[in-house]
């Protein structure tokens, strides 16, 4: 049994019978089923109840054709209000992330369901598919037998009047390390999901997280010390963005997707007699019985502790937590609306006086600065430990005075304020390696604008309806609470019995020990060496090419042919032609010459001064010998007067922020353009320049209902 297991097996639909269950419980949790055998695929599939013959080969299982009876109008109703509470409507488009397991393959019958039943049904197109649905499925291509799972499973779900697309993972980097495997599958398979729904124009994704999977993570992140804003899980609805960017119009439509769990109410019994209830096969994933994975491990000591009372208190306390974190984003984005002011060059201030930090809870203040601080500095991870005592502890001393270098931010008092209002922007001093990624120009069309209205109107419409849920304000807890002391918090308050408590904490030890004991060697070896190959390349970047500058600015570049040198002017021109062919019409002085590639970088001292010499031109004594030789060329009047507007510019931007701003340089090093105050060293050049943060402040609408 044990080889087939390892080998990958596929079963059917079942009605159980208590001899088969106890028979399969030994290897799997999944409800049995009969089958007949023939010697084929490698996969497993499930069925009618009949005694499992111990096999050394794969195999797949076909059912027999008994009638099932279980009744299914619950589950589709509670779908049903579930999909309302998130703002969708049947008329929507949606894409589902589908592995072939029975979670995923019940959220096809329940979505599909949805998407055909009642008045506000929609259509099917001639080849018989609903309208607005595809299913993804990822080809993650780390098992053997992966693409023929996915081909059955594709196969099935098309069957289903589900589209069905099938992403295949690209490792160019290597395959993942067996203790690395599940989180960069996981990884690859949002790039996937994200990448398909960017290709189809689609803004929503559904998932089949459940009750289970959110028990699991409970006791992952207890054993990882979490608060509670951890231990709330994974959120009903989440905004999630690509981590790579494909084109420009991808950017300018940066409303990410709408990730949806609508199966969170639900057990992982409920999947399997989802799937039973309509005969629909499933996959089962044989890594997923491997204890040599974390999740894996925590999922079948639950299932060891399977009564219903503590499922239904460990269910309890996440709810708690879920409540509580609801009640610390509210606190937050309330801060963020009356004292936070987020600059147009990348940069933000925080008005001190707007709210007063030593009265505000822990969670909630920590909340407001890890928010913050990952806006800032575009980090996927948000701030947590130590840096975020530190930070804490440096916005509550009023009025602020010093500075501080934390998480990849540089805080200090804003100049003129007094201390009364603190300034955060990127710090350039810290170790890690300038980002440039570049991406494709296109057009922006109507189509993106489409997609992302109607993610907004859904959006809209989910956050109405979770303004009429009325919360007990008693049910806020944990807000005071270490991390260490939230288990004992809930059995305190009755939240979970003294018999819960200690089968939860016998779980969180065990795990906790486990990850004291990993040995992180290699990660960081590996960082260091990523770090170090990245620091030492050059940014170049090509005429006409679009890049993403420290994840938070884009910026291109070109020369504009219809420029007349005859007609110069001494302001700066604000626009930018994208179209026709390129020349280079500068003269031999020109900064940009003949050079058809400028270098990124982040602005130094020695930009400002030479700008300052720059604007006393013809008077200067101080620029480099090739920009003087002729007192009456065009392009040195022209970057003189450019100069002369761009420092007023550049005073109105503190110091510490102007640091983090990129400018263009020729291969020489020297100076052609400070984008965003609009100093440019010929007229010819046209720049486009915008910041354009690739994650949101706040990281995107979520919700925990």
């Amino acid at each position: 049994m044990a080889m087939a297991m390892a080998r990958g097996v596929i079963l059917s639909t079942p009605s159980l019978t208590a001899t088969t269950s106890s028979l399969l419980a030994s290897f799997s949790k999944t409800p049995p089923k009969s089958f007949k055998l023939s010697l084929s695929s490698h996969l497993l599939h499930h069925h009618q109840p009949c005694s499992l013959p111990i096999i050394t080969c794969s195999f797949s299982v076909s059912s027999s054709a008994a009638q099932c009876s279980i009744d299914l109008s619950n589950y589709r109703e509670c779908f049903s209000t579930r999909m309302a509470m998130a703002g969708l409507k049947p008329h929507h488009s949606i894409a589902l992330g589908v592995s072939g397991g029975p979670d995923s393959m019940a959220l096809c019958v329940l979505t599909a369901g949805w998407k055909t039943a009642g008045a506000n049904a929609v259509n099917t197109d001639s080849g018989g598919f609903i309208d607005g649905l595809l299913a993804i499925i990822v080809d993650h291509g780390l098992r053997a037998e992966s693409k023929d799972e996915a081909n059955i499973v594709c196969h099935r779900v098309s069957k289903m009047g589900i589209r069905c697309k099938i992403a295949n993972c690209d490792w160019s980097s290597g395959k993942p390390k067996q203790g690395q495997l599940q989180e960069a599958a996981r990884d690859m398979r949002y790039q996937s999901f994200q990448k398909v729904c960017a290709e189809n124009q689609i803004g929503v994704l559904l998932v089949a997280h459940h009750a289970d999977d959110q028990a699991e993570l409970f006791i992952l992140r207890l054993s990882r010390n979490s608060g509670v804003l951890g231990l709330a899980g994974m959120p009903f609805t989440s905004q999630i963005f690509p981590m790579r960017t494909h084109s420009h119009d991808k950017v300018q439509s940066n409303c990410g997707i709408l990730l949806v769990r609508p199966l969170l109410e639900f057990s992982k019994k409920d999947m399997y007699k989802i799937c039973q209830g309509v005969r629909e096969d499933w996959v089962e994933d044989p890594t997923n019985q491997s204890p040599l994975f974390t999740r894996n491990r925590i999922r079948m000591a639950l299932n060891d502790l399977s009564s219903t009372a503590f499922k239904s208190e460990l269910q309890g306390m996440i709810s708690a937590c879920r409540i509580t974190r609801t009640y610390i984003d509210q606190v937050c984005y309330s801060l963020m609306s009356r004292a936070l002011v987020v600059k147009d060059h990348g940069y933000a201030v925080i008005d001190l006086m707007n709210f007063c930090p030593s009265k505000i809870e822990d969670l909630c203040l920590a909340k407001f600065l890890s928010v913050v601080i990952q806006f800032i500095s575009q980090r996927q991870k948000q701030i947590r430990g130590g840096a975020l005592k530190l930070l804490m502890d440096y916005i509550r001393t009023f009025p602020c005075k010093n500075s501080l270098t934390a998480a990849g931010c540089y805080l200090c008092p804003d100049p003129g304020s007094r201390g009364s209002r603190v300034l955060v922007c990127c710090s350039v001093d810290c170790n890690a390696p300038i980002k440039l990624e570049f991406f494709k120009s296109c057009s922006y069309g109507e189509k993106e604008h489409g997609v992302a209205d109607e993610l907004g109107n859904i959006i809209e419409a989910e956050k109405s309806c979770a303004n009429h849920v009325v919360r007990d304000a008693s049910n806020i807890h944990f807000l005071d609470v270490n991390p260490e002391f939230v288990l004992i918090e809930a059995k305190r308050l009755n939240i979970i019995s003294d018999s819960t408590y200690r089968s939860v904490l016998a779980l969180q030890m065990e795990e906790a020990d486990r990850f004291r004991s990993k040995s992180d060697v290699i990660a960081n070896s590996a960082l260091n060496s990523e770090v170090e190959s990245l620091s030492t390349s050059r940014k170049l970047l090509q005429i006409g090419q679009f890049c993403y500058f420290m994840d938070r600015f884009i910026l291109m570049w070109k020369l504009d042919r219809k420029f007349d040198g005859d007609s110069l002017s001494d302001s700066v021109v604000n626009g930018m032609d994208l179209g026709g062919e390129t020349r280079n019409p500068c003269s031999s002085s020109c900064v940009i010459g003949s050079n058809m590639v400028l270098e990124v970088r982040h602005m130094v001292e020695s930009d400002w001064l030479y700008l300052a010499e720059l604007s006393r031109y013809p008077h200067c004594k101080n620029l480099p010998p090739t920009q003087i030789t002729k007192k009456t060329d065009p392009c040195l009047q022209y970057a003189s007067a450019s100069a002369k507007r761009a420092l007023p510019l550049l005073k109105c931007i503190p110091v510490a922020a102007r640091r983090s701003l990129p400018v263009l340089v020729n291969q020489q090093g020297q100076l052609a353009s400070i984008p965003f105050v609009n100093f440019r060293c010929c007229p010819c050049l046209m720049v486009h320049a915008e910041f354009k943060p690739k994650i949101p402040l706040g990281g995107g609408h979520s919700s925990f209902l």
